[in-house]
């Protein structure tokens, strides 16, 4: 194997699949990038078995062939060397040459033979989204997933198409996040992903509307993009009904500006560190809500003008739940629907309608 290449080139493609190795796989091949070259083509693969990252950029090939590299010292290499033109040549007693300008590294490298072949997703259903809108949806519901490894399915996050809609929804029982979007597709279908796939998809997906094909098979989902390929597993088993979680009605609705909100909450969330619950009260007055905190370090008191339709209400939160769901808001103006001090909280949009959070109130002793 032998071909040169520009070094930011060959570092861009080297990022993009090293985001499939975790380095926790118990076979040390698994640790190395795949590396095949052909046609004036060089493929890198990245892969921990769960997830497999591919994608293509152009070289100069002299020598076709294929080796499998450590992607930390090979990663670490390439990032150190000039901005210049790189050759990468096999040699005797299996390692590779790097050349660039004045540089020349050796290195060992591992036989591509051992390194396990990617799952086949050739056919199956189909559906395009553009790249832009897939990472806003990822980016509104990814922070939703459970952390707990009791329930394997809540790590994921339900990717279903419905009514010419794709709905993508997390919950870790403590709060929901459902993001809508339209969809000109007729096709019916519900998987759940793994979050840390859709995380990694989300760091490669560009903020332009080229679109992304995603094709769904019986045990794994293919994102298909120019010139990358993301391949992963699905969670097996069935995702909560979320559309029960939703309440059907409330009693009272609050209109807020979001910005003034948030930064209410981040205020008096600096006195609420003491312990685990980040607790937050809410009096939620005609018109206005008191937000307060107090603990060992201090106490603190914001108040935020409201427009209230309904009854008054006292309600506490962890303030870290509510503050990930207003960061991931752009409108100026939010709705928070609520019922009693122990029920959820519903935030949506005043203007939009293609996104729901519910969270839990934490339960005040009196």
């Amino acid at each position: 194997m032998k071909f040169t290449c520009q070094k930011q080139k060959l570092l861009e493609g080297i990022s993009i699949v090293q985001k499939a190795i975790t380095g926790k796989s118990t076979m040390s091949v698994l640790e190395g990038i795949y590396l095949h070259c052909v046609n004036n083509n060089l493929v890198l693969i990245g892969s921990d078995m769960d997830v497999s990252i591919e994608t293509n950029i152009d070289v100069d090939v002299k020598e076709e062939g294929s080796i499998v590299i450590d992607a930390k010292i090979f990663s670490e290499i390439i990032r150190k060397l000039p901005n210049s033109e790189i050759e990468i040549e096999t040699m005797q007693n299996e390692t590779i040459q790097i050349t660039c300008e004045k540089s020349v590294f050796n290195v060992v490298y591992m036989k591509a033979e051992e390194f396990p072949e990617l799952p086949t997703v050739n056919e199956g259903e189909e559906v395009t989204v553009p790249q832009n809108i897939l990472k806003s949806m990822i980016k509104a519901t990814s922070f939703a997933i459970a952390q707990d490894e009791t329930r394997p399915i809540l790590q994921g996050i339900l990717f279903e198409i419905k009514d010419k809609n794709i709905n993508l929804v997390a919950l870790d029982g403590y709060r929901l996040a459902i993001k809508s979007e339209y969809i000109d597709s007729d096709l019916e279908k519900d998987v759940v992903i793994p979050g840390k796939t859709l995380n990694e998809v989300s760091k490669i997906l560009e903020d332009s509307e080229d679109l992304v094909k995603i094709t769904f098979t019986k045990n794994h989902i293919l994102f298909s993009l120019e010139k990358t390929r993301v391949i992963s597993r699905l969670l097996e088993g069935k995702f909560v009904n979320y559309k029960s979680l939703l309440p059907e009605e409330h009693k009272l609705e609050v209109l807020v500006d979001k910005q003034e909100f948030q930064n209410g909450i981040e205020r008096a969330s600096l006195m609420a560190k003491d312990g685990n619950n980040n607790l937050v009260k809410f009096e939620v007055e005609d018109e206005s809500i008191i937000i307060s905190s107090n603990s060992q370090l201090g106490k603190v008191r914001e108040e935020v003008t409201i427009n209230l339709q309904g009854e008054k209400i006292q309600i506490a939160f962890n303030s870290r739940y509510l503050l990930d769901v207003l960061k991931n808001l752009d409108e100026e103006e939010i709705v928070l629907e609520m019922t009693s001090s122990v029920s959820p909280c519903i935030i949506k949009g005043k203007e939009v309608d293609n996104y729901r959070y519910l969270v839990l109130p934490v339960r005040l002793i009196r």
